[in-house]
């Protein structure tokens, strides 16, 4: 009777430890049924980065297109939609943009401007996690740091297109007297544009000053941002001018609100300032598009 009573407990054992198992489904897209909460794994990251290359899907979330890091604190959810700023703003974890819940699985989430969205998550490591949006069929991905080792540098300069399209206009503030003339001398004013496919610029050769409501906009075209072979925090600027041809420039960023142009082949440097700095909160903002910078090599014989 004893021995039938052990047997008893020890398969009632293996039955209970086989339950209690955590499920890891191999994959590209493993998905890890980890025992602990949605609200304990979204809290167990201060920063989740969105991976904007990575999403998937037709369709796209406004507020997790606009943004570069969401947070999940007590309830409200805080996003760091622009680069002026990060590292600083919001103590690191950007604005306050809405409240969130969670229900099993599923966030629901109040967006301030972006209204409601329910959306499926799912662990796919200890710091990664899908954001699936079944009413799009768009699925976003997110790597979980903590602020005291996340890079917000490396952010901010792997995303400098972005950076230069927070101001509405950059006014020139500098020109180094050393330097042949170029044509570009007489630009003033700078544009990056948001809207459409997000690479156009405007140039203007207004007086300085000019109120931001009443510049002229002389010259419109493309722009592009590079990144420098060896050095993840220098990047080259392209202005494609029909008059003078390209016009190429290394792109330095001096703070928040000033940039340097050096000009390799004239041996000028500029300084702009930003002026009319835009918050990117509204739904009609910047949204970021899946980009990969091409890699220069820089030429050693600048001009003197």
């Amino acid at each position: 009777m004893k021995s039938l009573k052990l047997l008893f407990l020890l398969c009632i054992s293996v039955m209970f430890f086989t339950s209690c198992e955590v499920d890891v489904i191999a994959g590209d897209d493993s998905i890890v049924e980890d025992p602990i909460s949605l609200e304990q794994l979204l809290a167990s990251h201060e920063l989740w980065y969105v991976d904007i290359n990575q999403t998937t899907g037709p369709g796209e979330v406004p507020f997790l297109q606009k943004a570069f890091t969401v947070s999940y604190r007590y309830g409200v959810m805080y996003a760091n939609n622009n680069l002026v700023g990060i590292g600083t703003t919001g103590g690191g974890f950007g604005i306050d943009v809405g409240f969130y819940n969670t229900y099993g699985g599923t966030i629901e989430i109040h967006h301030d401007l972006d209204g409601f969205w329910a959306l499926e998550v799912y662990q796919l490591g200890p710091n990664r996690i899908k954001m699936y949006d079944p009413y799009t069929n768009t699925s976003y991905y997110l790597t979980g740091y903590q602020r005291s080792t996340f890079d917000y540098d490396l952010v901010f300069y792997d995303n400098i297109h972005y950076f230069l399209q927070e101001y509405v206009a950059w006014e020139k503030v500098f020109t180094s007297a050393a330097g042949d003339p170029s044509p570009f001398d007489n630009e003033n004013f700078l544009q990056f544009l948001a809207s459409g496919n997000g690479i156009n610029f405007r140039s203007s050769q207004d007086q300085f000053g000019t109120p931001l409501d009443f510049i002229y906009w002389d010259y419109s075209g493309i722009y592009e941002v590079n990144d420098v072979y060896g050095d993840a925090y220098l990047k080259t600027l392209a202005l494609d001018y029909d008059y003078s041809g390209n016009e190429f420039f290394e792109l330095i960023i001096l703070n928040d609100n000033k940039i340097e142009l050096y000009n390799s082949f004239t041996g000028t440097t500029y300084r702009f300032k930003g002026s009319g700095f835009i918050q990117y909160k509204n739904a009609d903002g910047k949204k970021r598009k899946k980009i990969t910078n091409k890699v220069r090599k820089l030429k050693k014989d600048k001009k003197v």
